[in-house]
């Protein structure tokens, strides 16, 4: 009888028999069930018609065998479970596990912030260690990305969640924003850099950033001053004159703002400037924006006369140190926004309608537009501190008298009119001392 697998036995209050069968897993039988029968010979044929075809309680077996497994579980030790994992995955049952403790746990979006934290993150930190450029405006710009754009997507996600089918859906939720296609993929990479990086580091196993079709398009045409309009432009008067100067200064230089806000008095020479740094409100003085320095060429001298006067006229005593462009309060530039403003509201009062849509950017692709066809590339590269050229730096690291004097005649050529023909410059120090500025924050 011990190798019969199952057990009839008949109910007091039931004319049938019941037939419980054996537990193989876990021992002990499964629970009763009926077999319609009322006559024990044909209940024990029926219970083994069931027991040959497998009929014998799977369902309920299957909740029972459940609850063993879940005990099992619970005494697992680490390399079960994870055997029992990888089964799981390998079933496609689940596609990702995150184990408390592990950095890959950490919420999504909190590595997103301190990837682009200054004071926090390893990756900036390991970038600084090896020079490489990278500046606080940059880092604010992507977390701003981060916290406007990822963290409504990601909510409170771990990072090992993440898969690529995460990040192709939010690419799609970008591909409907009505940006331009450069700040989509500015969005994107935002979170795609950091992705590298961790996988880079081991943080993560799954390549997240790979074969990203990125979004591409025309860029909006920039807008650049007519010459007629730069003539009117610098005839007109001028609220702060030292507005005018930087105006006419990037105008003729292709100077970026950041350069010439971070223009001091030691980097003026007697026909040349000295482009040593840049200047922004989040990073304050820091290398040019490709991490060299280069000579420009200013042959205009009621220009840098005008630098030159305005640089010493600074009034915190600071030397050769003291910015050209100096502010309201010591060791900071001038806001380059006061300069847009006089701009634009020069513009407007020579009758310009669409002055908003002019900026101070405008000049450095005027200056290139107009000298493009007068030099030759390269020497308006070194000019301009474009590097659009590759391996231009193996040959452009000595200079050509002959160039320097191409590139001369054809600045004054082109934009010693509109010099000649503005009024001279007569700072108002007073004026210029009480002038209200953007307040400056950090």
């Amino acid at each position: 009888m011990s190798n019969i697998p199952f057990v009839i036995s008949r109910r007091k209050d039931s004319p049938y028999y019941y037939v419980r069968f054996k537990n193989e897993t876990a021992g002990g039988y499964l629970p009763a069930k009926s077999t319609k029968q009322t006559e024990k010979r044909q209940a024990i044929k029926t219970a083994w018609d069931w027991y040959k075809k497998g009929e014998i309680g799977a369902e309920k077996k299957q909740k029972i065998d459940s609850v063993i497994f879940q005990n099992e579980i619970r005494k697992a030790d680490t390399n079960d479970l994870n055997y029992a994992i990888q089964e799981l995955q390998r079933r496609g049952i689940i596609k990702k596990v995150v184990f408390a403790g592990e950095k890959n746990a950490v919420s999504a979006i909190d590595f997103l912030m301190e990837f682009w934290d200054w004071d926090k993150s390893e990756y900036i930190a390991e970038k600084k260690r090896k020079n490489h450029s990278i500046g606080r405006k940059h880092c604010y710009k992507e977390s701003g990305y981060v916290k406007k754009y990822w963290k409504p997507f990601l909510k409170d996600r771990a990072l090992g969640e993440l898969t690529r089918l995460d990040i192709k859906q939010f690419i799609e939720q970008v591909a409907e924003m009505e940006k331009s296609f450069c700040c989509k993929n500015d969005i994107i990479r935002a979170g795609t850099t950091a992705f590298k990086w961790a996988r880079g580091e081991g943080i993560i196993d799954e390549d997240l950033y790979s074969n990203i079709i990125f979004f591409s398009g025309k860029n909006n045409e920039r807008k650049i001053l007519t010459p007629e309009m730069v003539q009117a432009v610098f005839l007109a008067e001028w609220n702060d004159e030292r507005a005018k100067l930087a105006n006419m200064l990037s105008m003729c230089t292709g100077l970026r703002a950041g350069e010439i806000q971070a223009l001091r008095l030691q980097d003026l020479g007697a026909d040349r400037l000295y482009i040593r740094h840049s200047w922004n409100l989040a990073d304050g003085l820091k290398s040019t924006k490709n991490g060299e320095e280069r000579k420009v060429y200013l042959p205009f001298p009621q220009i840098v006369a005008a630098l030159k006067n305005l640089a010493e006229s600074n009034p915190y005593n600071e030397g050769m140190n003291g910015y050209v462009f100096w502010a309201t309060i010591p060791n900071k530039p001038m806001e380059s926004k006061t300069w847009l403003f006089e701009l634009r509201q020069v513009l407007k009062s020579i009758g310009v309608q669409d002055a908003e849509t002019y900026t101070f950017h405008a000049w450095r692709h005027f200056f290139s537009t107009y000298m493009f066809e007068k030099v030759n590339q390269k020497v308006l590269q070194r000019q301009t501190g474009h590097k659009t050229i590759s391996m231009l730096e193996h040959y452009a690291e000595h200079e050509i008298n002959a160039d320097i004097e191409m590139l001369e005649r054809a600045q004054v050529q082109t934009f010693g009119a509109y010099i000649d023909d503005a009024q001279s410059f007569n700072f108002d120090y007073q004026k210029m001392r009480n002038y209200v500025q953007v307040e400056y924050k950090g």
